[in-house]
Order: C-alpha cells, then structure tokens, then sequence
C-alpha cells in the first residue's frame, strides 16, 4: 500500500478524534458536521491519489488493473464529490464566520481561509480540466491536493 493509505488514515482518525472530543459531543453543532462531511468528501476523492500510487508503485499486474478498474468507477463522481465538498466547506466556514467573525488573529480560522481558497483553486482547476485538458493543469490539481491535504492536517491540529 502506498505511504498516502497511511497519511489518510492517520488524518481521518484525528479528525474523527476531533469531533468526538468537541464539548458539543454527541450531539454536534451544525458547523461541525458540515466540516466533517466536506472533510469526508475531500478525502474520499484524495484517497484515489492513493490508489494511483500503489498502482506506481506496485508491482503485481493483478494488483494493478484491480486498483485501476476500482478507480475507474470512481472517476465519474469525482468532479461531483469535490464540488460538494466545497459546498459543505463553504456552508462550515459561513456559520464559523457567522457566529465567531472574521479574525485573522485565531491560527485555526486562518488555516481554514486558506484551505478554503485552496480547495476553490482545486475545484476549479478540476472542473476546468474537463475543457481543456492539459498536463500543467493536471499537476496544478494535484499540487492543489497535496497543499490542501497538509493545510486541512494544520487546520485540525490547531
């Protein structure tokens, strides 16, 4: 299995560690549980960057071509899933500034602006891939991906 198997797991188990340790818990506010959906969409279309490198890096055929037959059913939502990751994100981060303003002085806010920012750039370099597909915006969207995955990893830690 690829080392991105690994960080997704590790990232996913601190993230649900997060929200089961939220004072609201069991029963968690709506900004919360936006947050966390929007994260489980994100992760559920980066773990195909996952995929892609055990398919690298594999070296059994088998492995290989079930791998990619498994991410190939997987392609037809992952425009869709990315989108309303964002729109789950957006709706988190509208009741985040909504009940606590906008404060550049709270590092948790700040990183979650810039995975915001970053995860629009991804959306929209992903949408703009299906009109003209090129190998320079391919690596964009996957440098997107990378800086969002790390930036979500701060935005949780904090």
């Amino acid at each position: 299995m690829s080392k991105w198997f690994y960080l997704n797991l590790v990232i996913l188990l601190l993230a649900i560690w997060k929200v089961v340790n939220h004072f609201s818990f069991p029963v968690l506010s709506i900004t919360i549980l936006f947050g966390f959906i929007g994260f489980l969409f994100f992760l559920f279309n980066w773990t195909r960057n996952a995929v892609f490198s055990t398919i690298r890096n594999n070296p059994d055929r088998k492995t290989k071509i079930k791998l990619a037959n498994l991410s190939k059913k997987a392609m037809p939502f992952h425009r869709w899933t990315g989108t309303l990751a964002l729109v789950f994100i957006l709706l988190h981060a509208g009741f985040i500034l909504h009940w606590y303003g906008l404060s550049f002085h709270n590092l948790k806010m700040v990183a979650g602006l810039v995975a915001l920012v970053n995860l629009l750039l991804m959306v929209l370099t992903g949408w703009w891939r299906l009109f003209k597909p090129t190998g320079k915006l391919r690596r964009i969207h996957l440098l997107l991906g990378i800086s969002l995955f790390f930036i979500i990893a701060i935005h949780l830690l904090l």
